[in-house]
């Protein structure tokens, strides 16, 4: 996908998206391969159950959730690749795998090495040929199957490791400053969002070391890697946490507050998101709450992962806040507390 797509385009693109959008169960009232107003409606609902900016236009994330969302368990032959295998039939395979207590890790629906291990596991375990490939008997097998507790194992997983620690001391925290190099990422009031996302994790950084965590950025202040290298640095030291800082922005400066965002199927995402929203609204933050997401920082991390908006640089109100760093010292103390929080917790 090389070009948005977007209302009042008229294309044979159009058409493919409206019939996958159709055979996912969406209404789509237009003539074939005009982009309208029912297109619009129902690629927004789609985006919004998928994690998705609901923007109404197809771009490279909606595309690729499109494509994925029309795979089903059984659909194709599964197995370990080099890029790997991205689906909905790969995260229903997690799933199952996971429910039966074999450990498939995080479902992401990217048929990785945990997976790959899993399916193994569940092959010799139920007498089918141990051969890492989910074709029609592994497929059979899997199904066949009574499941239920979804997801047991890769949640145990995530609170087996933050109980390794007993609190943050010497917990590992990747901290990952968005932007950076040539892409200044939003710009209001003379504040760069790049700049603020360093200036905010260095502050971070300092406060979690006070209390014996220790702390690796995914880059450095002149470099801007893309989403899979940054999440892929924090999977090659295995982070126990990951943190994302990124500052909002949009057309209407009344937009404002804090939001917070987690990998949809990630429980201590959800439970690290939830404490992150809760410290950052007892600045006077107005609360935009905790939401899945299907951003690549947050699926390709390993570890349980967040996304941290504090605030609007758009909102004249938040961009003041923003240029005192006292108020920048107060969001890093607030995002330390989640954290020390979310290690505490049981």
């Amino acid at each position: 996908m090389k070009r948005l797509i977007r209302q009042g385009d008229r294309s044979d693109q159009v058409a493919d998206v409206q019939a996958r959008l159709r055979a996912l169960g969406y209404m789509v009232d237009d003539d074939s391969g005009d982009f309208g107003a029912s297109t619009q409606l129902a690629l927004k609902t789609f985006q919004q159950h998928r994690g998705l900016i609901a923007d109404g236009i197809v771009g490279p994330d909606s595309w690729d959730q499109l494509v994925e969302a029309g795979w089903r368990l059984g659909d194709r032959v599964l197995y370990m690749k080099y890029p790997a295998f991205r689906g909905d039939d790969v995260q229903t395979l997690q799933n199952r795998l996971n429910a039966l207590g074999f450990d498939a890790g995080m479902e992401d629906g990217i048929l990785g090495v945990d997976t790959d291990r899993a399916v193994k596991s569940f092959q010799r375990e139920y007498g089918v040929a141990e051969d890492g490939i989910v074709g029609p008997h592994t497929t059979i097998a899997l199904t066949g199957l009574r499941i239920d507790r979804p997801g047991t194992a890769a949640e145990l997983r995530e609170d087996l490791r933050r109980a390794e620690h007993g609190g943050i001391h010497q917990a590992l925290i990747a901290i990952d400053p968005g932007h950076g190099a040539d892409d200044s990422g939003g710009l209001s009031e003379g504040l760069s969002e790049a700049d603020l996302c360093w200036d905010l994790a260095s502050r971070l950084a300092e406060r979690l070391t006070r209390f014996g965590a220790r702390v690796r950025f995914t880059r450095p202040e002149t470099e801007n890697p893309d989403s899979t290298t940054r999440a892929k640095r924090a999977n090659q030291i295995s982070a126990d946490l990951f943190i994302s800082l990124h500052f909002n922005a949009h057309s209407k400066p009344s937009a404002e507050g804090s939001s917070t965002y987690y990998w949809r199927t990630s429980r201590g995402g959800l439970q690290l998101a939830e404490l992150i929203q809760d410290e950052l609204t007892r600045l006077g933050l107005k609360d935009c709450r905790s939401h899945p997401g299907s951003f690549a920082i947050l699926r390709e991390t390993r570890m349980p992962a967040v996304l941290v908006e504090p605030a609007y640089l758009t909102s004249p109100e938040d961009a003041k806040r923003l240029d005192d760093p006292e108020f920048r010292t107060a969001v890093a103390d607030s995002l330390t507390s989640a954290i020390r929080r979310y290690f505490e917790s049981k």
